[in-house]
């Protein structure tokens, strides 16, 4: 492991548990290549050995777990002509299989923010802790994307039509919801070293652990907007989604739509598609789906005005490409989905049963 990985990401053994430490606090945790290039031989070396029971991930600092992939760093390897974004992407989705696949205990503590890529870390493992500190997210169609890091399989998992509404507006849900969508537990922020040395002792089932630091979170606010998200985001379109919410018009329809008539009309398209077809896939299957979008994702335009407008410049007006739903036809869609002729997505190595 070099200096640079060794910074970003600390690896330790506490016990019999595996502690991984996401250390770019003044960057909100986000991932970098080189952060996933030390995950993935890290977490195989773990998975195979006997001694490490489980493996627990955290972030540093007193704001975030993970804010998702280093993007910007993306946006300036692309103006330079780099191909940053798909080596990135590729070695992060290796990594989000291999969580998946792990075949131990992977106890995820999102405390703080958790959105994008820090989804990918923490969502497919086997325990999620989230804290009163937690806010959680897949925002991506604000900055021309789609809802990745296995964003396909979970999401239309979700109760209803709950994962196509996060997946379209990237609504930022407390604990509270996080429990009651059934994506984590709630333990208390200050109850998280004692719940980590009880991983360590490994005497007890990491289950009956996590369950007896678990408390209730209270009352989530979503779950009294369940009826209305179902009757709007369970339509047949993007653009009959949008229909349904104007036809009503009240206070909580006027914001969605105030939202997704900000974001890229290409991304909301894509998503729609993703989440509609993830809901039919194994877990790895949606991971070729997504390196197939993302592939195209990164070789186009909207991304990386997304990240021009909303984090480089920031003026908050990215022109998309097309502008408008109407000039995204399903053929532009399709051609996002089909196969690449030589360069689909390899998870053989981090896949096997264990």
């Amino acid at each position: 492991m070099n200096k640079r990985e060794s910074r970003e990401v600390l690896f330790s053994r506490r016990g019999d548990l595996g502690r991984i430490v996401l250390n770019r606090p003044q960057a909100l945790n986000a991932l970098t290549l080189e952060m996933c290039e030390a995950l993935l031989p890290q977490l195989q070396a773990w998975r195979a050995d006997p001694k490490v029971k489980a493996v627990v991930i955290s972030g540093s600092g007193e704001k975030a777990f993970c804010a998702g992939g280093d993007i910007v760093q993306l946006y300036e390897d692309h103006k330079r002509g780099g191909s940053l974004a798909h080596r990135f992407w590729r070695t992060e989705y290796i990594c989000n299989a291999l969580i998946k696949h792990f075949g131990k205990p992977y106890i995820a503590l999102m405390d703080g923010i958790v959105m994008g890529g820090g989804v990918g870390v923490s969502v497919h493992g086997s325990h999620r802790i989230v804290t009163e500190r937690t806010t959680f997210a897949m925002p991506e169609t604000g900055i021309g994307l789609f809802p990745d890091v296995g964003g396909s399989y979970f999401l239309p998992r979700l109760p209803g039509a709950m994962g196509m509404y996060l997946a379209l507006t990237g609504r930022r849900l407390k604990a509270a919801e996080c429990v009651a969508l059934g994506i984590a537990a709630f333990v208390p922020h200050d109850s998280l070293p004692a719940l980590e040395a009880a991983l360590a002792e490994g005497a007890q089932d990491v289950t009956d652990v996590v369950n007896s630091f678990a408390m209730p979170a209270g009352d989530a606010a979503i779950v009294t907007q369940r009826a209305a998200i179902d009757r709007h985001f369970s339509h047949d379109s993007v653009e009959a989604i949008l229909a349904s919410l104007e036809s009503e018009g009240d206070a909580w329809a006027v914001q969605q739509l105030s939202s997704l008539r900000k974001y890229s009309p290409l991304a909301l398209k894509i998503t729609f598609r993703q989440i509609r077809t993830g809901a039919t896939l194994s877990f790895d299957d949606c991971m070729r789906m997504e390196w197939r979008l993302v592939s195209r994702v990164s070789d186009g335009h909207d991304f990386y005005e997304g990240v021009r407008a909303l984090l480089v410049d920031k003026d908050n007006a990215p022109a998309w490409t097309p502008a408008s739903l109407s000039a995204v036809s399903d053929a532009v869609v399709d051609a996002y989905f089909a196969a690449l002729p030589s360069d689909e997505l390899d998870l053989s190595a981090v896949t096997r049963n264990t």
